[in-house]
């Protein structure tokens, strides 16, 4: 909601009024900070009165808000404020073509935040230029959601280091060019967080920290629009607490749901995410979006406001933190993914229909899908970008939105049945072997985990494994945005199927795909005669090319039809108008595939494949083997 200008400058008046007394009482005054309080606050206060100025107090907490900034901004080092000048002249730093972005959890790939500091020299031989950490701050067991049920914001897990030794890692990260990245879980704290204990133990305020109701009342009004996450492990959206009130617990049991309708949840939250700035942080995974803000009457995912939340928290960091970037995790149907991603909101998103459609591709030989989808849902605003991935560290979900596949004839329901079956090794002739994940075999819904190797067949025959690993790499590695790699698929490592035997994972078959480090695979990545070498390898060389290669910068993409349902085409720009262009073509059929020379009416005679360096003449057409991807430095007619 937009003020007037002398309503405005009133409540600018009257939180530099709160300012100046803090100031006066010890806290320093600062021109950066004066500077861009000037530029970003109004930006700010519209943000904070659309979402609490039906409050009284709600200029009393804007002015608390800038004060904790200022303060926060105040023992930010030194370092970090120079990376904030660099990042303020260059905001799009994020679209190079020379970022490459690494995933891991840190006891199963390094056992340690000392682990992961060994493992630098390796990251730099591979091109990594950010690096995500999973969930790694203090979580109970063995209730601890793989890290997503957070106790402490500012505590390491005592057995993956200290918070010591992660803004040191961070720092030498950041010396070697590598950006960190960690969660920022701030939809729900564990239920043994200190806020939720003194909530638990009747505490007033720490119980407007979280949805708290004294009966079923309003629990069944919500939960009348509001579906179940995980049915399986609680009904509806409400658990019932010892003393006999309900509280809300979107995910699981001991999760329990943050109450941002509360400014003071907001200024709390706000405050754990300056000091994970402060220690290094140069990303926030922002978790579960979607749900962050809760309206009766309504399904309370994807709200407007929970839009105006992650505005705030931009402008929040603006003033105090600017270095820092949000990525958001949105696992919804496609329109509403693009809807975060903003400059002003999450810079960055995962791109899970690209994902999800490389897999659909993998498994029907037909591209059409994908194809559909990088012409409809690829381009988004001006400076932000896709992180693109083959795989993370979660299930696959089939995302992509039933009327898009209903215009290619294809019933959405029925094909989720037929991914599932495939990928799971119960559709005969597939080479996958994926584990279901929340699998109900009377409804054939499921989603499905397992390493890029085992999905792609490495146990059945390696040799088309390595081929269809690379050939799925090649699209997010080419299309724009931040390729990601779950660090330990870059050498074919397979499913851990000895997962159920570790406590607190029986019942979670994601940890399938989150396999300790392979330690002899590793060894044998320089050998090409092996898997891993080859996976490596082929790796290797589209990082090589992506980073010499300005056409590969950002994120714009501009169809190309093949006319072919089994080959996906798309063009990269180049860096000038009439510089040469990037085509890539990806062959996802087990059989040679020819496209005939009137498919390149458009370009010149001549091409080169970026990756093998071979001239080809494409009024010749091109042909491509099976599995078989391509680069090609064109130059438009």
């Amino acid at each position: 909601m937009q003020g007037t200008v002398n309503e405005d400058e009133e409540a600018r008046q009257y939180v530099l009024s709160s300012l100046a007394r803090e100031r006066g009482l010890g806290l320093a005054a600062d021109p950066d900070f004066d500077r861009r309080m000037a530029r970003h606050f109004p930006t700010l206060r519209s943000l904070f009165h659309s979402l609490y100025g039906d409050r009284t107090d709600w200029l009393d907490q804007l002015s608390a808000l800038v004060v904790q900034s200022a303060a926060s901004w105040q023992e930010r080092p030194q370092e970090l404020k120079t990376l904030d000048a660099e990042r303020e002249a260059d905001p799009d730093w994020f679209q190079s073509n020379r970022m490459l972005g690494g995933v891991c959890y840190v006891d199963r790939y390094a056992e340690s935040l000392e682990g992961v500091r060994a493992r630098i020299p390796y990251f730099k031989e591979l091109g990594l230029t950010y690096l995500h950490l999973m969930p790694l701050f203090l979580a109970p067991e063995p209730h601890s959601d793989g890290g997503y049920a957070v106790s402490s914001y500012r505590e390491v897990n005592p057995k993956l280091g200290t918070m010591e030794q992660l803004r040191s890692l961070a720092a030498e990260l950041r010396d070697n060019g590598i950006s960190l990245v960690v969660d920022f879980i701030f939809n729900h704290t564990s239920d043994e967080h200190d806020w939720a204990r003194k909530a638990a133990a009747g505490d007033p305020e720490y119980s407007g920290y979280y949805w708290i109701f004294p009966d079923r009342t309003l629990p069944d009004a919500f939960e009348a629009d509001v579906r179940e996450i995980f049915p399986e492990n609680h009904p509806g959206s409400f658990i019932r607490m010892e003393d006999g009130r309900w509280v809300w617990a979107t995910f699981h049991t001991y999760q329990w749901d943050l109450n941002y309708s509360n400014p003071e949840v907001f200024r709390a939250m706000a405050a754990e995410m300056l000091f994970l700035a402060n220690q290094g942080v140069d990303i926030l995974r922002m978790d579960a979006v979607a749900f962050i803000w809760k309206q009766l009457g309504t399904p309370c995912e994807n709200l407007p406001q929970a839009h105006t939340l992650l505005r705030a928290f931009n402008a929040v960091c603006r003033l105090a933190a600017p270095a820092l970037l949000f990525k958001s995790e949105a696992i919804v149907h496609p329109d509403e993914v693009a809807l975060y991603i903003d400059r002003r909101e999450c810079q960055l998103s995962y791109n899970p229909l690209q994902m999800a459609l490389i897999w659909e591709s993998l498994a029907t030989r037909d591209v059409s899908l994908l194809a559909q989808a990088l012409h409809r849902r690829h381009n988004i605003p001006e400076g932000t970008a896709w992180v693109n991935y083959v795989r993370s560290h979660d299930d696959i979900g089939w995302t992509f939105a039933d009327e898009d596949a209903a215009e290619l004839g294809i019933n959405g329901f029925d094909h989720r049945r037929f991914l599932n079956s495939f990928y799971v090794n119960r559709f005969p002739g597939s080479f996958a072997r994926g584990v279901p994940f929340q699998d109900n075999p009377k409804t054939g819904d499921c989603r499905i985990s397992g390493t890029t190797a085992s999905l792609c067949g490495m146990e059945v025959d390696p040799a088309e494994a390595v081929e269809r690993i690379l050939l799925a790499h090649s699209v997010p590695f080419s299309t724009g945005g931040v390729p990601l790699l779950y660090l330990g698929d870059e050498v074919g490592q397979v499913n851990d199927y000895g997962y159920a035997s570790e406590p607190g994972h029986e019942e979670d078959s994601r940890w399938v795909h989150r396999p300790h480090f392979p330690a002899e695979q590793y060894a044998r990545r320089l050998d090409p005669a092996t898997p891993e070498g080859a996976v490596y390898a082929g790796l290797k060389r589209m990082i090589e090319v992506r980073t010499s290669t300005p056409g590969l910068a950002g994120t714009t993409l501009i169809d190309f039809g093949t006319n072919n349902r089994a080959v996906l085409g798309y063009q990269r720009p180049g860096a000038t108008e009439d510089g040469p262009t990037v085509l890539a073509l990806a062959n996802f059929s087990d059989d040679a595939q020819t496209l005939p020379a009137e498919t390149f009416g458009g370009f010149s005679r001549a091409a080169v494949d970026l990756l093998s360096e071979a001239t080809m003449q494409l009024v010749d057409g091109v042909t491509l083997l099976p599995r078989q991807y391509l680069w090609l430095r064109v130059t438009p007619r």
